[in-house]
């Protein structure tokens, strides 16, 4: 099942990439994001209402908190110089780039989380550097 979210998260991004990019257009990037970024508070805090689910923040652990609010912060971070791309580059150009996101991610576990990391992942992990590059670097 974790394979349909993925897929569907990966169709989002994708659609997001494309809504972005026609949105900042005439507007500056920043403000586009913090625009963007009331919807994502809207609408994430609204489906933590409607499950019922507020309550759970007292249970989270001081641990969980810090890693969460420093993963919001890069979270910011990512999202402002995605969208400083997309204002000055072609969609089709830095989507590739910014989901080079899968590679960096497969370092950082085998690194900081201790995953394993077979020839099958590093291979494609090198493959998707590959596409990347070359589709970054080509010309309309």
């Amino acid at each position: 099942m974790w394979i349909v979210f993925a897929l569907l998260a990966a169709l989002a991004s994708a659609i997001v990439v494309t809504l972005t990019k026609a949105g900042v257009k005439n507007v500056d990037s920043n403000l586009a994001f913090a625009v963007q970024a009331i919807m994502i508070l809207l609408v994430s805090w609204g489906v933590i209402i409607g499950q019922g689910k507020l309550p759970d923040l007292a249970s989270i652990d001081r641990r969980s908190w810090i890693f969460l609010l420093i993963a919001g912060v890069v979270t910011c971070g990512s999202s402002l110089l995605s969208f400083r791309a997309l204002k000055l580059g072609n969609a089709s150009q830095v989507s590739p780039l910014t989901n080079l996101t899968l590679v960096f991610s497969v370092i950082l576990a085998a690194v900081f989380l201790k995953e394993k990391i077979n020839w099958q992942v590093a291979l494609g992990a090198a493959i998707m550097v590959v596409g990347a590059v070359i589709i970054a670097l080509s010309r309309e």
